[in-house]
């Protein structure tokens, strides 16, 4: 898994994880973030259920910013606020 970490944020490229793990294993990585903190993920298609996803289960608790909006690579920014 590529994953690359800062004091204010972890990257990852899921393209590279296996396709029935990438959710759980975002929201493994999500789950350990710390207040203000963020994971960006970086895919080749649009990650809209993911957030659907983790709108239903956590509310507002995640801030979703898009970075790059394809057409070949999504770039997301998911900031946890709580």
């Amino acid at each position: 898994m590529e994953m690359e970490r800062n004091k204010d944020s972890i990257t990852l490229d899921v393209t590279v994880i296996e396709p029935k793990y990438k959710h759980s294993t975002i929201f493994k990585i999500l789950g350990e973030l710390e207040s203000g903190k963020s994971l960006i993920i970086e895919n080749d298609h649009d990650p809209k259920p993911l957030h659907y996803q983790l709108t239903a289960e956590n509310g507002d608790a995640f801030a979703w910013e898009y970075l790059e909006n394809g057409p070949v690579k999504w770039v997301v920014k998911i900031t946890k606020n709580k």
